[in-house]
């Protein structure tokens, strides 16, 4: 029977060596042999006929090799379940016993291995003491904020026209965006980038600048002068720049006006209820007002509980002692997943994959404990919940 023993190396972070004798591993061994000659067809022989001695020969180190690593593996995977180790990943060989996987058949050698191993911990959450409270917040909906929404609604349902020149913030300006020198020179192979900008994007010290000006026309300027600096980074994705460049930030740029539009916001009238809420017989301002209320009113609800979630979600898991062997699991990192990562990966992303660890730990101790299980019907409605949010979102509710 194998020899195994167990020894601390670090913080859950364990070695379990195992030792074979021969007794272990001969029997397994030539039954192998035996199992491969039953089953050969080699030329000259027939079949399940092969000598035990010729299949030895042509193919004994390769069994051998493998009876020697399954015994292995059997006997780390019996000591691990019989010990009720609980542990992170699998065990990983050590450097050493890696290099020292030479097996030689007809030689009656004792083998060693030693395999690393990343231990679990008991832990209790301390923020589970019923002393610890969050706040669900409640947002209340003012008649601001009813007035912008009722604003993008007639921006929404308003007609698009070409004005001769730019004349304030409903404008758009679709316009191609190359850096150029601050003479306004683009160069030859500079990139040229179209979208489509409103003018309330400016900000009010350049916005006088774009007053007047018509199609074709050339504007030369610095992001950083010009936009808002609210949207400034939500402009800069759209148009294909890095946000957080402050090189591209403070670039000169040729704006060229390639075509100008007018939106003529919708009256606020039953024609504007029906278009946003179809078919819902919304035939006055104040109906119109109310049912805004509510769907806003319903969209920071849910936004305060989605708050109230990552927060209780972050205190678990900051909060939560775990002691965890940092060492081996950015072994098991490296080595333990279906590609090989660098020590430079590993690093970059150790952060993020103990932070997913340590909530996996957590919501697996509170669903055992609270004995919380998903039924196939709570799955399906969960996913329904998201579909319908998703299609509710895009303005598809009904």
């Amino acid at each position: 029977m194998a020899t195994i023993t167990q020894k601390n190396i670090g913080l859950q972070h364990d070695i379990i060596s195992i030792l074979l004798t021969p007794a272990d591993y001969k029997s397994g061994f030539e039954k192998n042999l035996k199992k491969f000659a039953s089953t050969s067809n080699l030329p000259g022989f027939r079949k399940g006929m092969v000598p035990v001695a010729q299949i030895k020969k042509m193919h004994g180190p390769a069994i051998f090799s493998e009876e020697i690593l399954r015994i292995a593996g059997a006997e780390i995977d019996g000591y691990v379940k019989k010990n009720a180790i609980k542990f992170f990943g699998r065990p990983l060989p050590t450097a050493n016993a890696r290099n020292n996987f030479r097996f030689e058949m007809d030689s009656d050698k004792n083998y060693e291995f030693d395999f690393e191993i990343g231990l679990q911990s008991d832990f209790n959450i301390p923020v589970l003491d019923g002393k610890h409270t969050k706040p669900l917040y409640k947002i209340i909906v003012t008649e601001a904020m009813v007035d912008e929404e009722v604003e993008k609604m007639r921006l929404k349902a308003g007609k698009l026209t070409e004005p001769e020149t730019i004349t304030g913030d409903d404008d758009v300006l679709n316009i191609s965006l190359s850096a150029c020198d601050a003479d306004g020179n683009i160069a030859t192979d500079a990139d040229k980038k179209t979208n489509s900008l409103l003018v309330k994007y400016f900000n009010e010290t350049f916005k006088p600048t774009l007053i007047g000006k018509k199609a074709n026309e050339t504007i030369v300027f610095k992001l950083a002068d010009a936009i808002d600096a609210k949207v400034l980074p939500a402009v800069m994705k759209d148009l294909g720049l890095n946000p957080t460049s402050e090189a591209d930030k403070n670039a000169t740029y040729a704006m060229h006006l390639d075509k100008l539009g007018h939106i003529e916001k919708a009256a606020i009238e039953i024609g504007l209820f029906e278009d946003v809420y179809k078919g819902q017989n919304i035939t006055t301002e104040a109906a119109f007002r109310e049912k805004l209320i509510s769907e806003i009113e319903m969209y920071w609800a849910q936004q305060s509980k989605i708050r109230l979630h990552n927060e209780i979600y972050e205190t678990l898991i900051h909060e939560t002692p775990l002691d965890l062997p940092v060492p081996f699991l950015k072994r098991w990192m490296q080595e333990g997943g279906e590609k090989y990562r660098t020590l430079e990966e590993v690093e970059k992303e150790y952060a993020g994959f103990e932070h997913t660890l340590r909530w996996q730990l957590v919501s697996d101790k509170l669903a055992f404990e609270n004995k919380i299980t998903a039924t196939k019907e709570e799955m399906e409605q969960g996913v329904r919940f998201g579909v319908l949010q998703y299609f509710a979102q895009m303005g598809l509710g009904n």
